[in-house]
């Protein structure tokens, strides 16, 4: 019977996103078209990409509170090194990202070695960044982003958005990492237990640095594709976005305690929250 259960609990998730689906045809037919859930997929195409990291750090027990503000740096930065500095694109996304990296990675350092609970270490590290990307800008946009550049967020490849393409692509190598890689089961084994899986011989500082960095990556990437989009880097842009993406993942499944989830589950989890924005923008609901 317990396992009935659990078979249920875990395609819950699925059933109540086909149930908002049929729901919100029901009110308007227009929900179901492709155009509007290819908008759907794109609207939340930013969420997705940061929820893959997000997945692995809350996976371990954890949290990262520092994704808005790494998504906001990042957008001020690379905005600076292309208007401002006149980079490469190439060379300003790349470093762009290692960047983004970095801070994950200092943080996990942090968390590891000095033992500091996650939840304060990302949340200084929030207002740290946050601070940075306005001195960065002067609290004024930076707009007028190469054309290049703006193919990542605004363009289409046929009928099908860029940004859905790229948040594909990090869903699936997301889930090739935790299901297919030796350290993918080390974040499970780690989040699980801690102490057994240090006993076991897993290097559990080493994995909390790899955790943190792919969350800063994967955070970075979103942030990059969101300047994209807008075609303008502002210093609170990503203001906010680390509640939306936590809510992604554990409304996935993915126990907030660690040890338990599954990737699916979180895409499922933000095309849940994107039917619902969309939905209730189609139904006409007051704010």
């Amino acid at each position: 019977m317990k396992s009935v259960i659990d078979k249920i609990k875990g395609r819950a998730i699925y059933a109540f996103l086909v149930f908002m689906v049929i729901f919100f045809t029901i009110i308007n037919p227009n929900f179901l078209t492709v155009k509007n859930l290819l908008n759907v997929a794109k609207q939340v195409s930013i969420f997705g990409i940061a929820s893959v990291g997000m997945t692995y750090v809350i996976l371990l027990g954890g949290i990262d509170l520092a994704t808005g503000s790494i998504i906001s740096f990042v957008n001020i930065v690379c905005a600076y090194f292309m208007v401002n500095m006149g980079m490469n694109v190439v060379l300003a996304v790349l470093l762009s990202l290692i960047i983004s990296t970095f801070i994950g990675f200092l943080n996990g350092i942090i968390i590891a070695e000095l033992r500091m609970p996650a939840l304060i270490v990302t949340f200084a590290s929030q207002t740290i960044f946050a601070g940075y990307a306005y001195i960065i800008c002067g609290g004024v946009p930076i707009s007028r982003m190469p054309e290049s550049f703006l193919k990542l967020g605004q363009g289409y490849v046929g009928p099908i958005p860029v940004p859905v393409i790229v948040m594909v692509v990090i869903f699936a190598i997301g889930t090739f990492i935790l299901n297919k890689t030796y350290f993918g089961r080390y974040f499970y084994a780690v989040g699980g237990n801690i102490e057994a899986a240090r006993l076991s011989g897993i290097r559990t500082g080493r994995v909390k640095y790899l955790v943190f960095a792919l969350s800063g990556f994967f955070a970075g990437l979103a942030g990059i594709v969101l300047l994209s989009r807008t075609n303008s880097g502002m210093g609170n842009a990503g203001l906010g976005y680390e509640f939306k993406v936590i809510t992604c993942v554990v409304l996935g499944g993915v126990s907030v305690a660690g040890g338990s989830g599954r990737m699916s589950g979180v895409v499922a989890g933000t095309f849940i929250i994107g039917a619902l924005n969309n939905g209730m923008v189609l139904m006409n609901i007051n704010t």
